[in-house]
C-alpha cells in the first residue's frame, strides 16, 4: 500500500474519503435516546469487520450541560485480555488527530505489547463526530476548494475567512447540532462514561498525541478517578496563537536538521554526498513553478506545500530513506519507491470527514488580519528556514481562521489536583508534538507527572525500543514509574522491527494499515 501524503490541517485531507461513512441523518440525533452516561452496561457483540473483537456502542447526550437532552451513539470495540485470570481491568485507547478512530486501532493496530493485551481488555472508542460515532462531514467539493494556508495577500486573506464562513454552514448543515459539541472537554465527559459502563471503577488509559490532551484534561476533571494515563507525545493546551505556532516551526525544522544529519553520515540515504538543504530547496523552487509531476498522476504536478507535507508525514516514523528514495524520483522524473506506487483513487462520495472542527473547538487561534497573519508566516519561516512553517500548524491556524468566539474548550495551563500520578513520554525530535510541549504540560501538572525522554525521533515513544515499552507497560500494569529524569537511548530507524517499527496509529486516511499520515496530531 502506498504511504499516502498526509494532507494535514484536516481541512485539506480530501483523501479521509477512504473512511467508511456512518450514515448521516441530523433526525437520528435530535431523535435519539438520552444518554446513559454510563449507567447502562454495553451490549458486546462480534465485530462485522473482524469477529475476533467485540463491538458495542454507548448513548451520550450531545451537550453535556443537557444530561437528559438528544443523544448520540458512540461505538466502541475491544479485545478482552487474553490472560483472565490475570486481568487487571480495561485500557481504553485514543490514537489521537483529532479525528483517529479508536475503533481502527483496536481491530487493525496491534501496537501493544503481549503483557499489556494478556493483562488487560484493550478498548478503543471513536470520539464524537469521528469515524463510526456519528462523523462530521462537509461537501467533498467544497472541501477540495480550500485555498492554501501560505497565504500571501490581504484579498487571500478575506477569501481564506470567506471560504472558512461557507465550510462551517456546510459542515454544521450536514453533521447536525452535534457539530458545535466536539470539543475535547465534552469527549472526556464522554470517557468518563465509558469507564463507568466498562464497570471500571477508575480509568487506566493509553492516548497517543491529540489523545493525550484528552487524558490531560480527564486528569483535571475527574482526578479522583484516575487508575493511570499513559500519555505519549504530548500535547500543550496553554499555549496561544504565536507560541503555539514558534514551537511547531522549531520542532519542523529539528526533524529535518535530523534528516539532513542522517543523509551526511549515512551512505545508504540516496541523497548521500549532495547538499540536502540546496538540493531540498530547489525541489522547493521547482513545485512553485509547477515544473515537478505528481507520481500518482502523470497530468497533475506537486504543489510546495505536497512536499512539505511528505516531508513532514516521513518524520513520523521516521522513514528517512524512504523519504530521500522519494525526493531523488521526484527530481528525476522516475519510478518512486514501492512506498510511493500508485493505488486506486478513493471512490468518488459527495460528502468527507472532517474533524477539524474538534481542533478549532478546542485552540482560539486569533489573528486580526493580513498583516499579523504574514507576521507569523514570516516567523516561521525564520524558526524553519528549510520547512518555512509546520503545516500542521499553519493548517490549523488557517483552517480555523474566523471560528467565532468564545469556543467551549480554550487553551489554559492545565491545573490537576488529587490525581494518581501520571506518565508523560515524548521523543526529543518529534515533528509535531514539540518535545518543549511534553515539559511545559508536566511542568503544569507539576508533581503528579513523571516525563520520561525518548532520545531519539519520531512521532509515539511506546515501542520505539526496549526502554520506552517497557517503562510505560511498567507503569500500566503495576503503576510503577520510572525514575524521574529517565532517558531512553535513541534506536536508529534502520535497526528498529516488528512492534518499533510501526510509526503511527491508523487513521482516518488509513483505516487498515500503519503509514505516515496522522490527521493532525
Amino acid at each position: 500500500m502506498r504511504r499516502k501524503i498526509p494532507l494535514l490541517a484536516l481541512a485539506t485531507v480530501v483523501s479521509a474519503a477512504l473512511l467508511p461513512l456512518t450514515p448521516v441523518n441530523a433526525a437520528t440525533l435530535v431523535n435519539a435516546a438520552p444518554g446513559n452516561t454510563g449507567r447502562t452496561p454495553i451490549a458486546w457483540t462480534a465485530c462485522e469487520d473482524d469477529p475476533t473483537a467485540e463491538c458495542g456502542t454507548i448513548a451520550v447526550p450531545i451537550d453535556w450541560a443537557r444530561p437528559n437532552g438528544p443523544a448520540v451513539d458512540l461505538a466502541l470495540a475491544r479485545r478482552t485480555a487474553t490472560d483472565p485470570a490475570a486481568r487487571i481491568g480495561s485500557l481504553v485507547i485514543n490514537p489521537g488527530g483529532p479525528g483517529g478512530s479508536g475503533v481502527d486501532s483496536v481491530l487493525f493496530g496491534g501496537r501493544f505489547s503481549q503483557e499489556i493485551t494478556r493483562r488487560f481488555d484493550v478498548v478503543g472508542f471513536d470520539p464524537r463526530g469521528v469515524a463510526r460515532s456519528h462523523p462530521l462531514v462537509c461537501s467533498a467539493a467544497l472541501i477540495a476548494q480550500e485555498p492554501s494556508p501560505f497565504i500571501t495577500s490581504r484579498a487571500a486573506f478575506a477569501e481564506r475567512l470567506a471560504y472558512n464562513a461557507r465550510r462551517r454552514d456546510d459542515c454544521r448543515a450536514r453533521s447536525g447540532p452535534l457539530y458545535d459539541h466536539v470539543d475535547t472537554l465534552s469527549v472526556v465527559r464522554d470517557l468518563d462514561a465509558i469507564r463507568a459502563a466498562l464497570g471500571d471503577g477508575k480509568l487506566t488509559f493509553y492516548g497517543k498525541s491529540y489523545g493525550t490532551l484528552i487524558g490531560q484534561e480527564y486528569a483535571e476533571l475527574f482526578p479522583q478517578r484516575v487508575r493511570a494515563l499513559a500519555l505519549d507525545s504530548n500535547m500543550d493546551h496553554s499555549l496561544g496563537t504565536r507560541a503555539f505556532l514558534d514551537t511547531e516551526a522549531a520542532t519542523t525544522q529539528d526533524s529535518f536538521d535530523e534528516f539532513a544529519a542522517w543523509c551526511d553520515r549515512d551512505a545508504s540515504c540516496a541523497l548521500h554526498g549532495r547538499d540536502v538543504r540546496a538540493f531540498w530547496a530547489g525541489l522547493l523552487a521547482r513545485a512553485d513553478r509547477g515544473e515537478i509531476s505528481d507520481p500518482r498522476d502523470p497530468e497533475g504536478t506537486l504543489t510546495k506545500l505536497d512536499l512539505l507535507r511528505q516531508a513532514f508525514g516521513a518524520f513520523y516514523g521516521p522513514d528517512w530513506s524512504e523519504l530521500a528514495q522519494w525526493l531523488v524520483a521526484l527530481d528525476a522524473g522516475t519510478e518512486p519507491p514501492a512506498a510511493f506506487s500508485a493505488e486506486p483513487a478513493p471512490p468518488q462520495t459527495e460528502v468527507v470527514p472532517f474533524p477539524l472542527q474538534v481542533a478549532c473547538e478546542d485552540y482560539h487561534l486569533p489573528v486580526r488580519d493580513y498583516q499579523e497573519y504574514a507576521a507569523h508566516l514570516r516567523r516561521s519561516a525564520t524558526l524553519a528556514p528549510d520547512m518555512l512553517a509546520s503545516p500542521i500548524a499553519i493548517g490549523l491556524a488557517a483552517g480555523c481562521l474566523g471560528q467565532p468566539a468564545p469556543i467551549p474548550n480554550p487553551q489554559h495551563p492545565l491545573r490537576v489536583s488529587g490525581s494518581a500520578p501520571l506518565l508523560l513520554g515524548n521523543a526529543v525530535h518529534d515533528p509535531a508534538t514539540a518535545y518543549v510541549w511534553a515539559a511545559g504540560a508536566a511542568a503544569q501538572i507539576g508533581r503528579a507527572a513523571t516525563l520520561l525522554t525518548y532520545e531519539g525521533w519520531g512521532h509515539g515513544v511506546y515501542g520505539h525500543g526496549d526502554c520506552t515499552t517497557r517503562a510505560f507497560d511498567a507503569y500500566l500494569v503495576s503503576l510503577t514509574l520510572p525514575a524521574r529524569g529517565t532517558r531512553c537511548p535513541a534506536v536508529p530507524p534502520s535497526a528498529e522491527t516488528g512492534l518499533q517499527r510501526r510509526p503511527s496509529w491508523p487513521g482516518p486516511s488509513e483505516p487498515s494499515a500503519p503509514g505516515w499520515a496522522n490527521p493532525l496530531f
